[in-house]
């Protein structure tokens, strides 16, 4: 007695290996793009991030209470948790160079 099938075709094929090649091979085009978009010159990072274009990318990690509490106050503003957390953070900037401006440290 044959066994099921489970699912598979009786037709089925593999991947070509010149196609799986092909796929794995790198976007050249795409790396090119990027490297438009980069500035000219060697910018200094600090290493915590990636750099794009004068951005710097920093991974944030929240514990799930703050997660939540994010999102909530995201949705009640009508923004991203994303946009809500730059928004935040370049205001606390500017309140920190404000005040050692006024020698407040």
């Amino acid at each position: 007695m044959p066994l099921p099938s489970l699912g598979r075709k009786k037709d089925a094929r593999h991947r070509e290996p010149a196609r799986e090649q092909q796929e794995a091979a790198p976007d050249h085009e795409l790396e090119n793009y990027l490297a438009a978009l980069a500035p000219e010159g060697d910018v200094e990072t600090t290493g915590s991030g990636r750099r794009f274009g004068n951005a710097q990318v920093y991974q944030l990690r929240l514990s799930l209470t703050a997660n939540e509490q994010l999102r909530e106050l995201a949705a009640l503003h009508q923004t991203s948790p994303l946009a809500l957390a730059q928004e935040w953070i370049t205001q606390r900037l500017a309140w920190e160079a404000q005040n050692q401006q006024h020698g407040h440290y």
